[in-house]
């Protein structure tokens, strides 16, 4: 059968799909020229920079913290370089295998991997963590050679913190410690400029100036950026903007009369503050016992840590911040200022002292040596008569010696520039029915009110608060916000800014009643409790003795410290101001568990104006004395301060670096070696030490596990409120 073919039809057909594969590839062209044009045009910027990204990476530069230097400029903190092995966790399939492995190429001890395994814990998992410090040059070849074996392993170049003298003022410059877990969530919370200064920052300030001054120390982060390799190696440097340094902390305080009141204390427990009362300038801190801030930088071992934490001393209690105690006899300046602003009681009016005072049935007693009769206001001062100010108490009221009291400072921030202090105690009746829960314990019973007039009872607080208010008085009611920092120096323009010296509103006391009382505490040191320390001092000055009980008696029941447990045994205190017409030092003492004031507290007080006014350091044998609790006037002849030499201090390697001033450690900024049986290419640019100026000389960073950072330690415990007071002179 003949087909015949419609050529007519065949053709349009053949022409329909050449036409239908012409468009189909004419669209798929379209498509891949928009395609292009979304890649090379729309999105040209985003997909440069990514492809930038994938070559290059912007490293943080962590910047050199800034020094901490004494009055004198001899500095107190500043950094050094080492190199640590890290381990990034997320980049190692065996975490346990892998320092298996790197032990046996570095020298990895016990310490190091629980150390290791506590700080893993408390980072997140692509952070590296070190596994260890201070390599040595031949350990940092070591591994260089057999990197490739261990993916997730490298060497840094880090800046670590050092304390030169190593537990010397540590309550005033506390330390730093990496950041944990807690701290970095808080951190989020931070303004994006203030977060973003912390990329690369794993250290942080945790107590004293280093944690107050957090901001002027850290510095400014800088960055660069660094070719890479495909697989993840740094190439070359491209460009970078450089860390700005932190800036220089300037302190009050004399390091070396600092170190001599650590040395006047000895074994023995107590604070000292002494302060300018013209300008709120803190001239001495102390709290003994003290610590090794060292030990904390790059985390604290088990042994040490529990050593610490659980001694009886408490050396991790800044005594003069937050130890709170019974003022004792060192009250009743203030008491007598009290009742003359109030007109309670005229200078002259005649109290009868027959060694007690009878209130509701009770007995309050005076110590078996006063010798009573008749008192008025400066004979009360300066023989330290408790039943006049028993009596005086009384007349007062709690509530009214409140009001009096508090403007001082007593129960209230001092406002000084280290964080953590605490307000103490100031009673009051509002202050007991907030105080208790229990309905019974809310009422304020009258015979309470008898034993605040000697500094017992409620009445509990710190050195720094006591040291304060005497300021106050002897300045006629003037008053400042203590400061440790005097200014801050700018590492690279060496421009230095004050700190601000917050002027208080004045007490407004009448001139003749803060004269009338400075007059009386100068009798404590001519024909007073205080007269056989102050005698033949080349100045006039001013004072109170302290005896106060560290636990209650029953009602009759005698105090003997032979027979008393240590730790029960009465404090110690004696405050002082000098010179008597121009005051320059007011001071606040105690030595705890050390009995009458005038035989431990009152001579340490001596030394330190006798350094402070007449440039004299005492001798060694004075220094012994003192110690034993010994001593009244200065044994033996006293050396020429500027002529003893400074405290000894090591750098972390153990060399001697006393004395090296700021000056000299800004010349020798810290640095790395490059290790000589590597090369410096072969370490990571990322991890090349700063080039900032900052701070060299320091000391060894214990390599162990840390325990997650102590809060600031509690306060010593309310004294236990007593029966019966036996308030000495």
């Amino acid at each position: 059968m003949t087909e015949l073919k419609n050529l007519e039809r065949e053709l349009g057909l053949f022409r329909a799909r050449l036409w239908a594969a012409a468009g189909f590839v004419l669209f798929c062209f379209g498509l891949l020229v928009f395609r292009l044009v979304v890649l090379q045009v729309v999105r040209h910027d985003e997909l440069a920079t990514q492809a930038e990204n994938n070559r290059i990476s912007v490293v943080p530069i962590v910047p050199n913290r800034g020094l901490i230097v004494d009055r004198n400029g001899v500095v107190l903190a500043n950094n050094y370089s080492a190199y640590t092995l890290e381990v990034t966790p997320s980049k190692v399939d065996d975490v346990e295998a892998t320092i298996d492995a790197l032990s046996h190429i570095v020298d990895i001890q016990p310490r190091d991997r629980r150390r290791f395994k506590r700080l893993r814990e408390e980072s997140k998992s692509f952070e590296s963590v070190p596994i260890r410090t201070r390599l040595s040059d031949e350990e940092v070849a070591r591994f260089i050679a057999q990197r490739f074996r261990f993916p997730g392993v490298d060497v840094q170049a880090r800046l670590f913190r050092h304390y030169p003298y190593g537990d010397l003022a540590s309550h005033v410059l506390g330390y730093i410690g990496r950041i944990n877990q807690k701290e970095a969530e808080a951190m989020e919370d931070w303004p994006d400029e203030q977060y973003a200064n912390y990329r690369g920052t794993e250290y942080i300030g945790k107590l004293g100036i280093e944690q107050s001054y957090e901001s002027e120390l850290h510095g400014i982060t800088g960055f660069e950026e660094v070719e890479t390799s495909a697989g993840g190696r740094a190439v070359r440097r491209l460009r970078s903007n450089p860390a700005t340094p932190g800036n220089t902390v300037h302190l009050s305080i004399d390091i070396k009369l600092q170190a001599l009141v650590e040395r006047l204390y000895g074994n023995r427990r107590g604070a000292l503050v002494a302060i300018d009362p013209r300008n709120g300038e803190v001239l001495a801190f102390v709290s003994k016992p003290t610590f090794d801030p060292n030990l904390f930088v790059d985390g604290i071992d088990a042994d040490n840590w529990k050593e610490l934490n659980e001694s009886a001393d408490k050396p991790l209690l800044n005594r003069a911040l937050r130890g709170t105690y019974p003022p004792g006899s060192t009250y009743k300046p203030f008491m007598a200022l009290a009742a003359l602003n109030t007109g309670k009681r005229h200078p002259s009016t005649i109290i009868m002292d027959n060694g007690v005072f009878m209130f509701g049935g009770h007995r309050f007693r005076s110590p078996e040596n006063e010798r009573g009769g008749a008192m008025d206001m400066r004979r009360a001062i300066v023989e330290s008569s408790n039943v006049y100010f028993y009596s005086l108490a009384n007349e007062i009221g709690v509530d009214l010696i409140h009001d009096q009291m508090a403007p001082l400072g007593f129960g209230r921030l001092t406002g000084i520039d280290l964080k953590g202090e605490v307000t103490g105690i100031l009673p009051s009746t509002d202050w007991k029915r907030k105080a208790y829960r229990r309905p019974e314990q809310k009422k304020w019973f009258a015979g309470e009110t008898i034993s605040l007039g000697i500094g017992q009872g409620y009445n509990s607080f710190t050195m720094l608060q006591m040291a304060t208010a005497l300021g106050t008085v002897v300045s006629n009611g003037q008053r400042f916000e203590p400061r440790l920092v005097n200014h801050i120096e700018n590492v690279l323009t060496r421009e230095r800014r004050t700190t601000d010296r917050v002027a208080l509103p004045p007490v407004p006391y009448k001139p003749e009643h803060t004269a009338f009382i400075r007059e009386a505490m100068y009798g404590v040191t001519q024909q007073g409790t205080g007269t056989r320390v102050f005698m033949g001092a080349g100045y006039a000055s001013g004072g109170k003795t302290g005896t106060a009980q560290a636990v209650g008696l029953r009602q009759n029941e005698k105090y003997v410290a032979s027979r008393t447990e240590e730790y029960r045994r009465d404090h110690s205190l004696y405050e002082a101001f000098a010179p008597l017409d121009e005051p320059r030092v007011a001071m606040a003492v105690i030595v705890e568990n050390a009995g009458f004031g005038a035989a431990a507290a009152a001579p340490i007080a001596r030394r330190v104006l006798d350094y402070l006014l007449l440039g004299q350091y005492p001798s060694e044998e004075d220094i012994l004395a003192v110690q034993q609790g010994k001593a009244t006037s200065p044994i033996g002849t006293p050396r020429r301060a500027a002529e003893v030499p400074l405290p000894r201090g090591l750098d972390a390697f153990g060399d001697d670096v006393s004395g090296v001033t700021v000056d000299a450690a800004l010349a020798s900024p810290p640095s790395v070696a490059a290790p000589r049986a590597a090369s410096a290419a072969s370490v990571p640019v990322v991890s090349a030490a700063p080039s900032q100026a900052a701070a060299s000389a320091p000391a060894p960073a214990p390599t162990s596990p840390k325990p997650s950072m102590p809060a600031a330690p509690a306060s010593i415990p309310a004294v236990v409120r007593p029966a019966a007071s036996r308030e000495t002179p």
